[in-house]
């Protein structure tokens, strides 16, 4: 079972102008490396949000994946129900995009 960990947001947060830093930094959805992208999808519509906080299994966090990102990945030929966030951050190594 993939755990989700929410955490509240701020009154003033406006995530329109934040830096990939800010939004790494940002409460919000946090999820586990090894959730599917169908998975990853559906938190984000019953969180309603447009991205969540990628972290790996000693909860350290690695990335961030939108909404954009993880269709493009569920629109493309070579999905399969397989694919889990850490193959779309392509590893720890991979810097998030605000």
């Amino acid at each position: 079972m993939t755990l989700i960990q929410m955490q509240p947001r701020s009154a003033d947060a406006n995530p329109g102008h934040r830096t990939a830093v800010e939004v790494m930094d940002a409460g919000g959805p946090q999820v586990c490396d090894d959730m599917s992208v169908e998975v990853a999808l559906a938190v984000m519509a019953a969180a309603r949000t447009s991205r969540l906080v990628v972290c790996d299994q000693d909860d350290q966090r690695i990335g961030l994946v939108t909404r954009t990102d993880l269709t493009a990945v569920r629109d493309s030929g070579a999905h399969t129900d397989r694919v889990r966030l850490r193959d779309i951050l392509g590893g720890t190594d991979r810097q998030p995009h605000p």
